[in-house]
């Protein structure tokens, strides 16, 4: 590998403080938002949809937008950052790797993430590039500036038609992490395991994947899962 490209939700950064935000903004318990999260996500439906069922008529990003003009928008700070994000970035860095941030997030989040001074090469999102995952041209740009060829590039992230597939029919190597709740409740899913170049549960394993040591692809130890009933 030449260079590792991370997912930013739920994989460099926690999402308590975005679903606990959109809770206060709808004026519902967080425990009400996060419950109906967990819903979408073992329905493999789109975690905003949510917010769809509390509202019906709101428009999401309507109401981003409304939330955002009221004062009460995007916030990222050091605490919202997973434990393991620096040192392992860090240490991938030091192994010579480039360190690129890139995922489905806001401009506003983007200035946020570069203001926390990662140790990263390059910190950009999906509506500074314009375009949202899934998409193919999403990773079209990662691979733009990945500055290596797709089959030397790795993207990390937890979700699974998000991040692990595309990525993956792009050319691209993959991690899944366990993390989130996509990352959680899909990581051993047939897909997933079959998918997957490496399955990891922290960030800090990818320094000694890459560095050299063993390789555990897929982890082959791992017994072979049954889809999660839905």
């Amino acid at each position: 590998m030449e260079t590792i490209v991370f997912d930013i939700g739920e994989t460099l950064v926690r999402d308590d403080r975005h679903w606990a935000s959109w809770a206060n903004w709808l004026g519902v318990p967080a425990h009400t938002v996060s419950a109906l999260v967990g819903a979408a996500v073992v329905q493999g439906r789109d975690c905003t949809d949510a917010l769809r069922i509390l509202r019906p008529d709101m428009d999401v990003e309507e109401a981003s937008h409304a939330r955002t003009a009221a004062g009460r928008g995007e916030h990222l700070d050091e605490s919202d950052l997973y434990p393991d994000v620096r040192p392992a970035l860090a240490e991938l860095r030091a192994l010579g790797l480039r360190v690129v941030v890139a995922g489905d997030r806001s401009v506003r989040a983007g200035q946020l993430l570069r203001a926390l001074d990662l140790p990263a090469d390059l910190v950009v999102t999906s509506e500074e590039w314009g375009v949202d995952k899934p998409d193919r041209e999403f990773f079209t740009r990662v691979m733009e500036v990945s500055g290596a060829a797709p089959e030397s590039t790795l993207y990390v992230g937890d979700h699974p038609a998000d991040d692990l597939f595309p990525a993956k029919s792009s050319g691209l190597r993959a991690a899944h992490i366990r993390r989130g709740a996509y990352g959680h409740w899909w990581a051993d899913h047939p897909d997933v395991m079959e998918t997957a170049d490496w399955r990891i549960d922290t960030l800090t394993e990818l320094p000694a994947l890459l560095g050299g040591t063993e390789l555990r692809r897929n982890r082959a130890v791992a017994p072979r899962a049954e889809a999660p009933e839905v």
